[in-house]
């Protein structure tokens, strides 16, 4: 009993010993960390409370900055997995592909304003700030598009930078008429947009890539933006491409107005001309010894298909009513010896040019205004070929000429495997060689070659009440004054329609022409058409 009380004792005795052992620890261990953090505090020049609740706000910011910057890329990282490639090619759309959107990005709608030509710029509010990113590859129907943020664009693609000009087109870039209607709207947007250039071009026929061009039509665009690439893509439908910024047409000329296509083949005309050195002021007002002005008329021809069958008798036509006009100038021209600037000379020192329907006759943009074009067709045009016969008829009214009509060599019977098939029959007969009416020929040129003499003989005039007292005009003059626009210039779009007799006899359009201002220099205007 002694033993068990002792031992009691014993160990009521050492529990406070224990105690204050710890206790005397822990008030260590306090102090020792207090002064640590002192000493911390003292280094990062914390000398009151409000820098050590700054420190305190810094510390929370860069806890919260660490948890946003996870979330963000979180974020970036799911933007990134949701683009969603789309077929380039909406087939459809494949029955009405040149309507509405087009097949070609058939999900977007085009940015119209007032009197231009649709477009889609990238990025615009229209796409919500997104880029155009494409993934190419050679085959039409495995091309697809997509719309990303810079922030999150797809998987290594491959950011093509500045602006890139698009174009989608039904026809071939190689055709020379085709290929202008495709890319001349690009002329005009940069133009309003003070001659905003391009980096490169990215080409698609029928939603397929194209990466050339005819030479006729790559030095054509060349002397508006310079020596572009057109973009091939070279990792094909690998790994997509994304546009810095993208301009898309796609309905070439679309819904452009007369007097902004007027302004947009200026341009085209005066860099053309600017490349090749050509200034012809003055060519207008040129005289003659007898102080007549001069007419300078051009027989534009081809060889092989679409040819004259008989050129030296069509050359003698032209050439006898040309004697019986003075002042007149009559210059025979191979189209196909010519080169590119050649044309260009050509044609802007030219008053008339008659040519047979054909690629050589879209050099007429490079004619003044109110220049006159003469077009002569194949037998078999008329009857079957539709509206593409009147391609050049629509080129001489947006670039400001006067298209004096056609000449339709006669069918007088089908001659073709499938004669009840116009368009399988019109194969037969498509680039057949021209004949010649002497008569009509003749009374054609006459009436052409009048009206350009009244027309310039109304111009002497005015410029001699001018001037008293001048008789003959500098072949220099300042640059023309503002354009303005006037209605009331029509043509005659088709000629001698009789001969078909199932439709009317003919068909008239009406086109708001741009003519120069400044007192008497007015374009001369036709009050009425007719057809012969």
């Amino acid at each position: 009993m002694k033993a068990s009380t002792s031992t009691l004792i014993k160990q009521k005795h050492s529990c406070p010993i224990i105690s204050t052992t710890k206790y005397s620890f822990l008030v260590l261990l306090v102090f020792f960390l207090s002064y640590v953090l002192a000493s911390l505090f003292n280094s990062l020049s914390f000398s009151n409370t409000s820098d050590s609740r700054a420190f305190l706000n810094q510390y929370r910011e860069a806890i919260n900055k660490n948890t946003n910057d996870n979330e963000t890329k979180t974020l970036i990282s799911k933007l990134r997995d949701s683009v969603t490639f789309l077929p380039l090619k909406d087939l459809r759309f494949e029955r009405t592909a040149l309507d509405g959107n087009t097949w070609f990005m058939s999900t977007l709608n085009d940015t119209y304003i007032k009197n231009e030509t649709q477009y889609i710029y990238f990025p615009s509010q229209t796409s919500k700030g997104r880029l155009l990113c494409l993934k190419v590859s050679n085959i039409s129907d495995e091309n697809y598009y997509a719309l990303a943020w810079s922030e999150s664009l797809p998987e290594s693609a491959v950011l093509l930078k500045g602006l890139s000009f698009i174009s989608s087109t039904y026809y071939e870039f190689s055709n020379l008429w085709h290929g202008l209607g495709a890319l001349a709207p690009f002329v005009g947007w940069s133009l309003k947009k003070g001659c905003l250039q391009p980096r490169r071009w990215v080409l698609f026929q029928q939603c397929g890539l194209k990466t050339t061009t005819g030479s006729w039509l790559k030095k054509v665009m060349g002397a508006n933006f310079g020596e572009l690439p057109i973009e091939s893509f070279e990792y094909g439908g690998k790994v997509p491409y994304c546009f810095q910024k993208a301009l898309v047409m796609r309905h070439d000329l679309g819904k452009m107005v007369m007097e902004k296509r007027f302004e947009t083949f200026q341009q085209i005309r005066c860099k053309a001309r600017s490349v090749c050195g050509i200034n012809p002021k003055g060519k207008g007002r040129e005289l003659n010894e007898n102080g007549v002005p001069i007419i300078r008329l051009t027989l534009l021809m081809r060889r092989g298909t679409r040819a004259f069958k008989d050129p030296q008798a069509v050359t003698e036509i032209f050439g006898e009513e040309c004697e019986k006009v003075e002042g007149c100038i009559l210059k025979v021209v191979q189209s196909e010896k010519l080169s590119f600037c050649e044309q260009v000379k050509e044609m802007a020192y030219t008053d008339i040019v008659a040519s047979p329907h054909g690629a050589q006759l879209t050099n007429m943009i490079f004619l003044d205004q109110n220049s006159s074009v003469m077009e002569f067709f194949p037998k078999g045009w008329l009857e079957l070929a539709g509206q593409g016969q009147y391609a050049h008829h629509w080129l001489a009214a947006s670039a400001g000429m006067k298209h004096q009509g056609a000449w339709w060599d006669k069918l007088d019977k089908k001659e073709c495997a499938h004669p009840e098939e116009d368009i399988k029959c019109f194969d037969a007969y498509k680039d057949g060689n021209i004949g010649h009416n002497k008569t009509y020929f003749a009374s054609w040129a006459r009436n052409v070659l009048n009206q350009v003499k009244h027309s310039k003989q109304a111009t002497q005039n005015t410029d001699t009440a001018a001037a008293p007292g001048q008789r003959r005009i500098p072949t220099v003059h300042p640059p023309s004054p503002p354009l303005s626009r006037a209605k009331g210039h029509c043509f005659v779009i088709i000629q001698r329609l009789r001969r078909q007799h199932e439709i009317q006899p003919f068909r008239i359009v009406f086109h708001e022409f741009i003519v120069r201002s400044g007192g008497q220099r007015l374009l001369e205007f036709s009050n009425g058409c007719g057809a012969k």
